[in-house]
């Protein structure tokens, strides 16, 4: 084993978290594009990143975007709820001298992407244009979605092929924890997930960037970068002349292999409403795939063999519904610890919960069991507004959820009796 390969972070050692918001003007709740002014009211220059200790701000594609993450990697996810709640409130401080404020939730409810995105334009950005050259950024699947990263380290090829192996399995059930943009273009789209539905299909003109979402069964890093690297950047390369985008970022899967930090980044999770309850899903989930890399309920060789097409089955299943969309594969509930038959995936994790009892402060503690019993954020507001859905009552829950984000609450809309 080299230095470099024996200082590097194992399975579990650490994490790292990134948060999306919007930004949008107090008064009307539309984005403003004004990240990079954000930027330098805090730092007193237009930087990509702004390190205020343990989180850190940066930009992201479009300039209605900021992103909270953490400086380094944290050797915890407990205590962080807390301090990405701290920067949101100091955030909203400097936004509110420009007339702005944060919004939550995966989607803006009414931003008309074609009209009102921006890029980016400072430092970086010859990556961004070359995207938006390629691919014509202006769609929801490029400038209106915000999610959460969850970064998860590996030392060497044994670690990456356990750690993938689990990370590929817990994919498909994401959104029914954390789906939250049932809304688009002013109405309900009829599905939980909306930015994942819109993101699966951002890069269609060259399909090898995100492939169906759920990884290939690649186990090692040389048969990633032949399965999965090496077909994307032949795709890519006549689009792409001068290779800008050709690096380990271009890759668009549900989770991506990062070998030259040593670390996997799940991107299927949708932004909540505050981040106790970001840290929630995230405590819960790695509960459960620690719980799969140490061979609970299956064998590392039965996790391996799943293939793309039983995944992606419930990954579109679970766009639509969340947490009542229906698992019926016998392999998949078997590896979860659960005998064969029909189970919805809000069942599985009530299951998954229950039997992990994840050690979680009690904010987030209450937080998952909101999401376990009441449902996601997704199902929150689409049953908010069943009765009424007119732009008017749109507009109030985007206010509530500003108000959730601002006062680190979650969005509890009054049952109708």
């Amino acid at each position: 084993m080299s230095d470099e390969s024996s200082q590097r972070l194992g399975l579990f050692d650490a994490y790292g978290v990134e948060l999306e918001y919007m930004i949008v003007a107090k008064e009307s709740l539309d984005v403003q594009p004004v990240c990079d002014r954000l930027i330098e009211a805090e730092c007193g220059a237009i930087q990509s990143d702004v390190e205020r200790g343990e989180i850190s701000w940066s930009n992201e594609l479009v300039l209605h975007v900021v992103e909270l993450k953490t400086t380094g990697p944290s050797a915890s996810l407990q205590g962080l709820s807390s301090k990405f709640h701290s920067e949101v409130r100091q955030i909203n401080r400097r936004l509110g001298d420009l007339g702005c404020r944060l919004m939550p939730s995966a989607m803006h409810p009414w931003m008309d992407p074609f009209r009102e995105m921006r890029l980016w334009p400072h430092d970086y950005s010859v990556v961004y244009e070359t995207f938006n050259r390629i691919f014509d950024c202006r769609g929801h699947g490029w400038a209106n979605l915000q999610s959460v990263h969850l970064n998860l380290p590996f030392n060497g090829d044994e670690e990456f092929g356990k750690l993938h192996a689990a990370i590929r399995l817990i994919l498909p059930l994401l959104p029914a924890l954390a789906a939250s943009s049932p809304l688009a273009e002013g109405r309900l789209t009829g599905r939980m997930d909306q930015r994942l539905h819109v993101y699966r299909s951002n890069s269609s003109k060259i399909p090898g960037i995100a492939g169906k979402v759920i990884p290939e069964q690649a186990y090692t890093e040389a048969d990633y970068h032949r399965m999965i690297f090496e077909p994307m950047f032949k795709e890519i390369a006549p689009f792409d002349p001068e290779g800008v985008l050709q690096d380990e970022f271009l890759n668009a899967r549900g989770a991506i292999a990062r070998f030259g930090r040593g670390s996997i980044e799940i991107r299927v999770i949708d932004i909540q409403e505050c981040p106790a309850a970001d840290l929630a899903v995230l405590q819960l989930v790695v509960s459960v795939l620690r719980a799969l890399v140490e061979e609970r309920w299956g064998s590392m060789q039965e996790l391996q063999s799943l293939s793309i097409d039983s995944l992606f089955a419930i990954l579109l299943s679970a766009i639509d519904k969340a947490e009542q969309a229906v698992v019926e594969d016998s392999a998949v509930l078997k590896l979860l610890g659960m005998e064969p038959g029909r189970r919805t995936v809000q069942e599985i994790w009530q299951s998954l919960y229950e039997r992990l009892n994840p050690t979680m402060e009690m904010e987030c503690r209450n937080a998952i069991e909101v999401i376990l019993n009441q449902g996601p954020l997704a199902r929150r507001i689409q049953q908010k507004l069943s009765r009424d859905s007119s732009m008017l009552a749109i507009t109030d829950v985007a206010l509530d959820l500003c108000d959730c984000l601002a006062n680190g609450t979650q969005y509890l809309p009054k049952r109708r009796s």
